[in-house]
């Protein structure tokens, strides 16, 4: 009997202890932006969209373990570092994943790399074959920061973070993805709410 799949374990970095697993509001597939056709909210409104919220306690400052995590990748076309495509890209990544037989979790990451021309994109799935095209395992550690992210200061956020990874471990991240939480119904609301994760690989 095969085992079950594991998931990733979040570990706090100052005790280096697990933390609970966050929780989520809305639907298991934030789709950005996605508004509820019914709703009958008015224009603006971000009580009808399905967006993630996440716990600060669980992802903000928090250390996790990704040596059991995987994601399907795939690129952006990328006009001065605004992605093209992306809700095509997210929508191709779940049928992929679904036609070989692999499970989209209830609370996927969908990361978004860096790059001027073109960026990647992961969405965080499980029970994928090993050899699967497009099939992505990181391993290694993330830190993550949940944060305040207009569009004018991503880069300063995104700075910040890799500083403060920097800090903790003694050297720069591998890698830095953006999980955008908010759409254009909830992004005032909430502040433009990203997850920004310096990823180190495994050594």
């Amino acid at each position: 009997m095969e085992d079950p799949p594991k998931r990733r374990v979040r570990v706090d970095v100052e005790t280096r202890q697990p933390v609970a697993r966050p929780q989520f509001s809305g639907g298991p597939l934030p789709d950005i932006p996605r508004r509820t056709e019914d709703s009958g909210a008015d224009p603006g409104s971000h009580e009808d969209c399905d967006c993630p919220r996440l716990e600060a306690d669980d992802w903000d400052e928090v250390e996790s373990d990704w040596s059991d995590i995987a994601f399907f990748e795939t690129s952006l076309t990328s006009a001065a570092g605004v992605p093209v495509g992306y809700q095509g890209a997210r929508k191709k990544l779940i049928e992929r994943a679904t036609a070989i037989g692999a499970t989209v979790p209830d609370e996927p990451m969908l990361l978004l790399g860096e790059g001027r021309f073109r960026r990647p994109l992961m969405l965080e799935i499980e029970g994928a074959p090993e050899k699967a095209k497009g099939l992505v395992r990181p391993g290694g550690v993330a830190y993550t920061r949940l944060v305040p992210a207009p569009l004018g200061e991503i880069r300063q956020v995104v700075n910040e973070t890799n500083r403060r990874a920097a800090e903790r471990y003694g050297r720069k991240p591998d890698s830095t993805w953006l999980w955008y939480l908010t759409c254009r119904y909830c992004s005032a609301p909430r502040d433009y709410e990203t997850l920004v994760v310096a990823h180190y690989r495994p050594r």
